[in-house]
């Protein structure tokens, strides 16, 4: 009995803090349908008045909102690049940590750690100059490449390659598969669990950069979502209404990529945690 009650109190508990925290996202999609003067005399509220709610602000985005499209695709094809590239590169750096015996295993994994503890703003001036170097600024390389092998990624799938069984490598072998198609033919499939898992942050993280794409990017068609929206506020103007039409628009491909993976997520960040 007592068991029972603390699992529903805990139900109730969870399910209360996952509302709680929803509050936020309402009140930005109810936000989104108000009009400019309601925004500027009242602000954000969850305040309900069906009189007020209009599709104008959505309407002004795509007419009034600068090169919306263009923010929307160039954050689309920047988010598939880098989910793809990061999550081959990263599982197999990590893949390699977990399986393979080799000298400087372990100080290369060190310096993935102590990078993971690195703030990103102390790197932004060495690889702008680098990107400026390399000819890659205002191009989508120039967004991608500096952050496309990530330490929590490499740290992720370390983990969790190292709770496989190594049998499975061996037995390859003895069947002369090579070492890429042990990875590609056995290892990864095992491993789609912590795939889905990565697959969901790396989205979210390329989705909802801002600070990189600000310095890289130097034109208003090459911008990405989050600082073309920015953009649309100035000292001169305030574009609220349409500032959160276009923000709620946003959340559909994250919504869209976690209910695709989200079988594999609970799976991969437990698999993960089981052995290091």
């Amino acid at each position: 009995m007592k068991r029972r009650i603390g699992t529903a109190l805990g139900y109730f508990i969870f399910s209360l803090a996952a509302l709680f925290s929803l509050f936020p996202l309402f009140a930005l999609l109810l936000a989104s349908f108000k009009p400019s003067t309601e925004l500027l005399q009242y602000g954000l509220n969850l305040k309900l008045q069906p009189e007020l709610l209009t599709l104008d602000n959505y309407i002004s985005i795509f007419t009034e909102g600068g090169n919306y499209l263009s923010w929307y695709k160039n954050s689309l094809i920047i988010l598939v690049i880098y989910t793809l590239l990061s999550l081959l590169l990263s599982s197999l750096v990590g893949y390699a940590l977990a399986v393979y015996n080799f000298r400087g295993k372990n100080l290369i994994f060190t310096l993935v750690m102590l990078i993971m503890i690195v703030p990103i703003e102390i790197l932004l001036l060495p690889l702008y100059n680098l990107m400026i170097k390399m000819g890659l600024i205002n191009t989508y390389t120039g967004v991608v490449v500096p952050f496309l092998v990530l330490p929590l990624a490499v740290f992720f799938f370390r983990q969790y390659a190292s709770g496989l069984p190594k049998e499975l490598v061996d037995s390859a072998r003895m069947d002369g598969c090579t070492e890429y198609g042990i990875f590609a033919k056995i290892m990864a499939p095992i491993m789609l669990p912590a795939f889905g898992a990565m697959a969901i942050l790396l989205a979210m993280q390329s989705w909802n950069n801002f600070l990189w794409p600000l310095i890289v990017l130097t034109t208003n068609e090459r911008f990405t979502l989050p600082v073309g929206i920015v953009s649309l506020n100035s000292p001169y103007s305030t574009n609220y209404e349409i500032m959160l039409s276009g923000s709620a628009l946003t959340i559909l491909p994250i919504l869209i990529i976690f209910f695709m993976f989200q079988k594999f997520f609970i799976a991969g960040l437990t698999g993960g945690s089981v052995k290091g």
